[in-house]
């Protein structure tokens, strides 16, 4: 049985037509109710209520031309980010290797079965991509969910795995339970996972697990351009630059 269909329990309305509020405001910026209600489905009253509790509990700003979300968010980020162990060494960590290699530099842990992006820097000579901090992505398609995926108790693994639906992103994504089994064997052999192409055409990475004993906390990468990223490079100096960096986290969280 999917993971989501084990959890599923009694829900309520109510607090997820609020959070389908959130959502939309996050998603389009500042608009009102009548908008609100048409995108959602709900009747304007409904809208208006949810829209009313919330400004009172300072989550949203109402303004002349409709609602935003508040500066409480970025408290809650705050708050959320510092209840991550060490999270000034993951930051310092992943500025120092984006700026020495000149790529996109992540550090991701698990979330409800995806990986969640905690940093992100870029270096110089950095491509662009969709992932940001905060968002998720699949477990199966990045080399930090993989990495994760890895070291995780294996019930946990199976229990992730088992949630998954493995929708082809590209023509390299893995597809199937047993070719993820496969991957992630070969990254607990040589101590890296790679993403060859499988989230995003063009684009290749490779990362390291960060662990205190038998605890996974999270995964560092370096994502680049297929390019420039060969395969002797993502498992040469590359490799060697994530497993350093996932290195001297560890080591500041065993003696913090």
């Amino acid at each position: 049985m999917p993971e989501t269909d084990r959890r599923k329990g009694r829900t309520i309305r109510s607090v997820k037509i609020a959070f389908n509020v959130i959502d939309l405001l996050q998603e389009r910026g500042r608009i009102g109710v009548t908008e609100i209600a048409d995108e959602l489905g709900h009747s304007k009253s409904t809208v208006h209520s949810h829209l009313r509790t919330l400004e009172e509990r300072k989550i949203l700003v109402r303004e002349r031309d409709g609602y935003r979300l508040s500066l409480r968010f970025l408290d809650m980020a705050t708050h959320v980010r510092e209840q991550v162990g060490n999270y000034d060494v993951i930051r310092e960590q992943v500025d120092a290797l984006a700026e020495e290699t000149g790529e996109i530099v992540q550090f991701g842990i698990e979330e409800h079965g995806q990986v969640s992006y905690l940093y992100k820097a870029a270096g110089e000579y950095a491509v662009e991509t969709r992932s940001r901090v905060g968002t998720q992505a699949p477990m199966y398609s990045t080399s930090l969910g993989k990495t994760i995926l890895a070291y995780l108790p294996a019930e946990r693994t199976e229990e992730i795995v088992q949630s998954m639906s493995f929708e082809p992103v590209t023509a390299n994504t893995v597809t199937s339970e047993s070719e993820l089994y496969e991957n992630l064997e070969a990254i607990r052999e040589r101590g890296f996972g790679i993403d060859d192409e499988e989230n995003i055409e063009g684009l290749r990475c490779v990362s390291a697990p960060v662990r205190n004993g038998e605890d996974i906390l999270g995964a560092v990468s370096i994502t680049g351009p297929s390019s420039r990223f060969t395969e002797d490079k993502l498992h040469g100096e590359l490799s060697d630059h994530v497993q350093r960096a996932a290195n001297v986290i560890e080591l500041n969280t065993k003696f913090s």
